[in-house]
């Protein structure tokens, strides 16, 4: 019990103290890019570099209103002002954190859990959430094939990686709804992760071989059913949640684009949207925070194979990360430090 009263009091201060180790380490990686890129600033129409801040903002707002579209057909509704700023705090906990999306998932359930939003529930609309964006953004995929395809700009390697990638998610999220829409299959598939993870844990915890409660943890997976056959019911109004992600990446993608036009050149936009998708699904496995490193390799590597010189596509992605990340992680940092306690605190409820 000290142990872990211990844990809780110094959690918030290990976090910062991460929070902290993960910057400086992608400012040393970083350090003579960063140099170059901020040396380049001098060249660069600014104009251009300030309509990142707007078009973020739309960002968040469709991220908050795909939240607020899910919640509601579940019969829960929340206020989008403050699924806004829990979309802020979510950016940073996933930058800082690299867990592909847990740490988000379960900081988001914690945050929303109320007395009509069960574990289940905020777990299973974080991860519709995530869905909605992937399932969106393969219309973007065939979209930018036709763009380079319209240009004479095809590389067939790229168009292979972009359709490998796709092709995983689709099949990744076709797997998965076999795996929810039974209650049978979602108990003991997630039953038997559990106990692997709870395994795993053991190995580097000894003393607490079952962090996670497997019959707490049978509830949630119950709970998750039952949300995805309302969902399922629903499936006529699934267009809302669609067309917010759709937004989501829209707005991911002109960030990019307007660092390109700073530059002062009109690159083809397929590119981007290649670019763009095999560097998320190549940062999804990145050890450091926030894929550094792998996504600027995939993000140069595929723009200099559709034709874009690599001085350009390097100045670009470096400095299209670092500002999104100086608009985006401060923001986001101190949300988050305002309201993380080690149970949170403060669920975010009322209705729109």
């Amino acid at each position: 019990m000290g142990e872990k009263s211990l844990l809780k009091k110094r959690w918030k201060l290990i976090i910062n103290y991460l929070t902290i180790i993960a910057l400086v380490v992608l400012a040393i990686a970083l350090r003579h890019q960063l140099a170059q890129t901020f040396d380049n600033l001098k060249h660069v129409n600014a104009a251009w570099l300030l309509l990142m801040i707007p078009i973020q903002g739309w960002n968040y707002y469709a991220q908050s209103r795909l939240f607020q579209s899910i919640f509601s057909l579940l019969g829960s509704k929340l206020k989008a002002t403050r699924l806004f700023i829990l979309s802020l705090e979510l950016n940073f906990v996933n930058n800082v954190f690299p867990s592909g999306g847990v740490s988000g998932a379960s900081y988001f359930a914690a945050r929303v859990r109320s007395s009509d939003i069960s574990l289940g529930r905020a777990t299973f609309t974080y991860v519709m959430k995530l869905a909605m964006i992937f399932v969106s953004f393969q219309f973007l995929v065939l979209l930018g094939v036709f763009m380079l395809a319209m240009h004479g700009n095809v590389n067939q390697f790229v168009i292979f990686v972009a359709s490998f990638s796709s092709a995983l998610i689709i099949v990744g999220i076709f797997l998965f709804i076999y795996i929810i829409g039974s209650q049978s299959r979602i108990t003991a598939t997630f039953t038997y992760l559990t106990r692997v993870l709870n395994k795993i844990i053991g190995v580097v915890l000894p003393k607490h071989p079952e962090i996670i409660n497997l019959e707490k943890a049978k509830e949630v997976f119950v709970d998750f059913h039952h949300n995805y056959n309302i969902l399922r019911s629903k499936k006529n109004e699934l267009r809302t949640p669609i067309y917010y992600g759709f937004l989501n990446n829209i707005t991911e993608l002109l960030s990019i684009y307007v660092v390109y036009l700073a530059f002062g050149h009109w690159v083809n936009p397929g590119a981007i949207i290649l670019a763009y998708a095999i560097a998320n699904f190549a940062g999804l496995i990145a050890v450091l925070p926030g894929g550094i490193g792998v996504y600027e390799a995939m993000m140069v590597a595929v723009m200099v194979a559709a034709g874009v010189p690599a001085n350009l596509s390097l100045s670009v992605t470096i400095m299209y990360r670092v500002l999104n990340t100086l608009i985006q992680l401060p923001p986001g940092y101190i949300l988050w430090h305002r309201r993380s306690k080690f149970d949170v605190g403060g669920s975010i409820d009322g209705a729109s």
